[in-house]
C-alpha cells in the first residue's frame, strides 16, 4: 500500500494527512516551477546576449544579461498578477 492511502499499512512508511500531502505537493511544484523559470531565463538570455562564449563576459554581454533577466522577471510578474487577479 502507498504512504498516501487511508488504510493502515504494514510497512514502516509514514502516513501523511491530506494537509501534509497538499503542503508537500505545493512545495514540490513551487520548486519545480522555480527551477524551470531559472532554466528558461538562463537559456533565453544566454542565447540573446552571449555572442562569443569565453572565460568571462564582456561589459555589453553582462549588461545585456542583466537587462534580459530584469525584463523577464518583470514580464512574468505582470502576467502572474493579471492571471491571478482576473475574475473567475
Amino acid at each position: 500500500m502507498d504512504s498516501f492511502s487511508s488504510s493502515p499499512s504494514t510497512g514502516s512508511q509514514p502516513q501523511f494527512s491530506s494537509e501534509q500531502f497538499k503542503d508537500q505537493l505545493k512545495t514540490q511544484l513551487a520548486q519545480a516551477y522555480a527551477e524551470e523559470f531559472l532554466e528558461t531565463i538562463r537559456v533565453k538570455c544566454f542565447d540573446k546576449c552571449i555572442t562569443k562564449p569565453g572565460s568571462s563576459l564582456s561589459g555589453s554581454e553582462s549588461s545585456c544579461v542583466s537587462r534580459c533577466v530584469d525584463r523577464y522577471i518583470e514580464a512574468t510578474g505582470i502576467i502572474s498578477r493579471t492571471l491571478f487577479s482576473a475574475p473567475h
